[in-house]
């Protein structure tokens, strides 16, 4: 698909921008243009060197905030598709700094948007969380609003552009997520637990990689994708990284829930099952649901159904996250992790 095309990431320094640069670069070598946006000079550079423009020849880089359109116009001149990941993400950070989180995640989708349609861009999927189901804190409630504006660009909008949603849980050893912070904090022996019946959903930079190049390939305008992954609970993950350390119950934080939730008891009257991940589609769609659901093997859940990270048939093993965090996280990322992986510290 992305071959003979031009893609565009923003927030292409992340986490997620960088996997999918490596899994893009790899899988479509005669992609025509391969635009990293940010706003983060140093992260270019940085990201520079790991991708070096004499053995990638059609990655660019482009310094620019999605706050500001005309900036995005400019970047989206010649590009077929777009993945948004630009946003503000940290919860207390939010609930202290609202109208900064507003202004990038909810003002910037809107600018996303309209800079899309004012360009030949063909595709746009946009990252969410799952702190947009059912909000309780500002940054969810912003991504909520941005998962809603994107969604809803394809009612208003008479150019062959398709919009998209993709939501997903915590991803794995992602920068301020608990993982690392227990791996930092595990050398002075006490690892604070904030709710000790607290769970998660857990899912792997490379899984959500693969949803987003299925909704850019699939997307017919207005899906919003949860991958089917599973959950974790904090005292295992907890057993697993330090199973030596002390546990201390210091609070939840503010804006922070004791489970989280994809897919609310709402949302299940337009939810569909896919096996490997659901999908949740618009009110109103521009196509028709029979032909999309036999076109797509996907089945109706039932009114009610839910989804979250405490209700969920799969949970990881306190053997098994140990198993992920030695294939996705860099042993040398934190020393002595190798003893601590293996249990010999227990």
């Amino acid at each position: 698909m992305l071959n003979n095309s031009s893609l565009l990431i923003t927030g292409g320094t992340g986490s997620f921008g960088k996997a999918l640069t490596r899994r893009v670069l790899q899988k479509y070598p005669d992609i025509k243009r391969l635009v990293i946006f940010s706003r983060d000079e140093l992260k270019q550079y940085e990201m520079a060197q790991e991708f070096p423009s004499e053995k990638y020849p059609n990655i660019r880089f482009f310094i620019g905030d999605v706050r500001n359109e005309e900036r995005l116009r400019r970047a989206l001149e010649r590009i077929d598709y777009v993945v948004h990941a630009a946003a503000l993400k940290q919860v207390p950070a939010a609930e202290y700094n609202p109208i900064e989180f507003i202004q990038t995640n909810v003002m910037g989708a809107q600018n996303m948007i309209s800079a899309c349609m004012d360009t030949d861009v063909r595709g746009v999927v946009a990252l969410s969380t799952d702190k947009a189901a059912a909000p309780i804190n500002l940054y969810g409630a912003t991504k909520l609003c941005s998962d809603k504006l994107f969604i809803a660009a394809n009612n208003i909008t008479s150019k062959d552009i398709r919009f998209s949603v993709v939501r997903y849980g915590n991803v794995m050893g992602s920068r301020g997520s608990v993982i690392p912070f227990f791996m930092n904090k595990r050398s002075e022996g006490v690892l604070p637990i904030t709710e000790p019946t607290m769970t998660r959903f857990n899912i792997t930079l490379d899984h959500g990689v693969d949803l987003v190049l299925h909704a850019l390939e699939h997307s017919m305008g207005g899906e919003l994708y949860v991958p089917r992954i599973p959950s974790y609970r904090i005292m295992d993950l907890a057993e697993a990284i330090g199973p030596d350390c002390e546990h201390p119950v210091v609070g939840i934080r503010p804006g922070e829930k004791v489970h989280e939730e994809m897919i609310t008891e709402a949302d299940s009257l337009t939810t569909w099952d896919h096996g490997d991940f659901f999908t949740i589609l618009p009110v109103s769609p521009r196509w028709n649901v029979a032909d999309w659901a036999a076109a797509h093997g996907a089945t109706k859940v039932k009114e009610g159904f839910h989804y979250t990270s405490a209700n969920n048939s799969s949970f990881l093993t306190v053997d098994e996250i140990r198993d992920l965090i030695r294939e996705h996280i860099d042993s040398g990322f934190v020393p002595g992790i190798s003893a601590a992986m293996t249990g010999d510290s227990a």
